[in-house]
């Protein structure tokens, strides 16, 4: 009978090389875990940084529209806005600006744009409202003094109400005219917010102060019903469930 040669293995036992081939199994699997972990820590720090454009650019809109609403107040004559006459206290030098996170602006093109885009989904002819730049400069310059730290660009348009039948866009015939504010940031943000602003009459505006001051004075009688005068008797008021009446003891 012949005798195995020991130095010879069968092939199913020889597992030379495993090691090194579980290795770089182990290594191309944890890289690939790191890489995802990358890639999900820029896409959350991208995620947080838009979500904090898109607000600040959504507040630099909603500030534009404050500040512009106290100029308009000042306006006699809102056709001279509506042409283009009066504008705005806060303007910047130029239509074609450097905005504070660094893109080039035409605000003249961008005019052209909201034109467009309003006369095509706008369905009133010729009371379609033309759209007139009223404001426009970086928000950080909006106080003058530097106090507020923002990248965000902002424009404001201004146009006649369009639920006119005056066939006139550039002319305002019932004290109502709409404000288009829109703010540009960083990454490509905008935000924009549109009001109505209609002028109220002074005999309004006085009538809503008497009545406000007129409730302010029963609040404060109401308050006062309460309290009784020392010396004198407290009265005390129940309404009677029997007789529907009110019943002082």
């Amino acid at each position: 009978m012949t005798m195995p040669d020991p130095s010879v293995r069968p092939a199913s036992r020889d597992d030379r090389g495993s090691a090194l081939i579980i290795a770089l199994i182990a290594t191309v699997l944890l890289t690939a875990l790191g890489m995802g972990l990358v890639v999900l820590s820029n896409t959350e720090t991208a995620i947080a940084s838009n979500f904090r454009s898109g607000n600040e650019t959504l507040y630099a809109a909603d500030a534009a529209v404050e500040r512009v609403v106290q100029d308009l107040l000042l306006v006699p004559r809102w056709n001279d806005v509506l042409t283009g006459v009066v504008k705005s206290s806060f303007v910047d030098t130029t239509l074609t600006p450097t905005a504070p996170f660094g893109a080039s602006l035409d605000l003249t093109s961008i005019t052209g744009e909201l034109q467009a885009a309003s006369d095509a989904s706008a369905p009133w002819g010729p009371n379609n409202p033309q759209w007139t730049l009223f404001a426009y400069g970086p928000l950080s310059n909006m106080l003058g003094t530097g106090a507020l730290q923002s990248s965000a660009y902002i424009a404001v348009w201004v146009s006649d109400d369009p639920s006119e039948i005056d066939g006139n866009p550039s002319a305002d015939a019932n004290g109502v005219i709409t404000v288009l504010a829109q703010a540009l940031g960083p990454n490509g943000t905008q935000r924009a917010v549109e009001v109505t602003l209609a002028k109220t009459d002074a005999t309004e505006i006085e009538r809503g102060q008497i009545a406000q001051r007129g409730q302010e004075e029963l609040n404060q009688r109401a308050r006062k019903a309460a309290v009784e005068l020392p010396g004198k008797a407290v009265t005390v008021s129940d309404l009677s469930v029997s007789t529907g009446g009110m019943v002082t003891r």
